[in-house]
């Protein structure tokens, strides 16, 4: 197995006056985040995270507000100095560098998109976007050309020689990702970069950020508050609350086997056909009975559904990189369909969630 393009070891951060003398209060002896508050006036941001981010792969981190997401991803590039712990980029600690190295790290190998835009009022559209290669000494044209060419990419040619106060919100974020993409790291953090956004063109920037990942295959650490927004984009999830870690895996195993009830809260209301794929629940073996259609592996059970017509006594087979690899029993499917929390007690979706899924 590939070593994670960054891992998470044993961080902490504590808010308040001497977080290193109360550390120990929160390391050792377990004092959780009220009882720190109350009997010592400190904050405890994040407790004891460890996580792995794989290069070229979405990592979503998500909770509510308070959970300490984006408190989280302000380490990795150390815009917040951590209490103890280890960040890992490419093997090495990101917690030990000098401030230049430190300074190098964030012009060449990561970029941040803020929620809030955080563009210059007073530069242009493309001085903008090419605010990156600027800082780092890229001549003029250069730096121009490249930046051009990513805001073409994110729909914003003709628009170079606006000011962002004559841009729509949703403009002024593909601004961001034209200026994070423009910088060319391998690294993308993106800070709830669409929360602030109307429904309809948030959807629209969930679908460039995939459309581009597809092509580029950057890591991405996204945080969001939202779930369905969670489940779109992560290949890998992580749900926090009140700073540490609640559970992480893929969303399919998320939602499939919630690790306790905080979680199955947080998945219950989900449209679950829209959010599982044919991969997560299919299973080995030939079709029973009639087969209604083929669905690709990606495809959600929604896909699912309506190529079997909607009918209950239907198969339907599944194909990986255009080879059957599976089936879907339409029975399996209704089963899939039940929230964990009502069905966690029944053998048949035991058995449909986990032990006969096709690795």
């Amino acid at each position: 197995m590939t070593t994670p393009k960054i891992q998470i070891r044993n961080l902490y951060k504590i808010f308040g006056s001497n977080p290193k003398a109360v550390l120990p209060l929160v390391r050792d002896q377990g004092l959780g985040k009220p009882e720190l508050l109350e009997r010592h006036q400190h904050v405890l941001g994040l407790r004891d995270i460890n996580i792995d981010m794989q290069a070229g792969e979405i990592s979503v981190i998500m909770g509510l507000s308070g959970s300490g997401k984006s408190t989280l991803i302000r380490h990795l590039n150390r815009l917040i100095e951590p209490t103890a712990g280890e960040i890992l980029l490419d093997g090495q600690d990101v917690t030990d560098l000098n401030p230049v190295s430190l300074r190098g790290i964030r012009r060449t190998s990561m970029s941040m998109v803020f929620q809030k835009f955080a563009l210059l009022p007073h530069k242009t559209v493309l001085e903008n976007a090419a605010t990156a290669l600027r800082i780092q000494g890229v001549e003029r044209e250069k730096r121009e050309a490249e930046a051009r060419k990513w805001l073409d990419r994110v729909g914003l040619s003709g628009f170079e020689n606006r000011y962002p106060n004559q841009l729509s919100g949703g403009m002024q974020q593909r601004v961001g990702i034209a200026r994070a993409l423009t910088a060319d790291t391998d690294i993308m953090l993106l800070d709830e970069a669409f929360s602030a956004l109307d429904p309809l063109i948030r959807t629209d920037m969930q679908d460039l950020l995939l459309e581009l990942q597809t092509e580029l295959h950057k890591t991405i650490i996204f945080i969001t508050h939202d779930l369905d927004e969670a489940l779109k984009l992560a290949d890998h999830l992580v749900i926090l609350k009140d700073g540490a870690v609640v559970q992480q895996g893929s969303p399919q195993e998320i939602v499939m086997n919630p690790g306790d009830p905080y979680i199955e809260a947080f998945v219950g209301d989900i449209n679950r056909a829209r959010v599982l794929r044919a991969g997560t629940i299919a299973v080995a073996g030939a079709p029973v009975g009639t087969v209604a259609g083929e669905v690709d592996w990606q495809d959600t059970l929604e896909t699912v559904i309506r190529t079997a017509g909607g009918r209950a006594d239907v198969s339907v087979r599944v194909l990986r990189e255009g080879q059957v690899a599976g089936k879907i029993e339409m029975r399996d499917l209704m089963l899939a369909l039940v929230p964990y929390a009502s069905n966690r007690n029944t053998p048949e979706v035991q058995g449909t969630a986990s032990a006969s899924s096709v690795a």
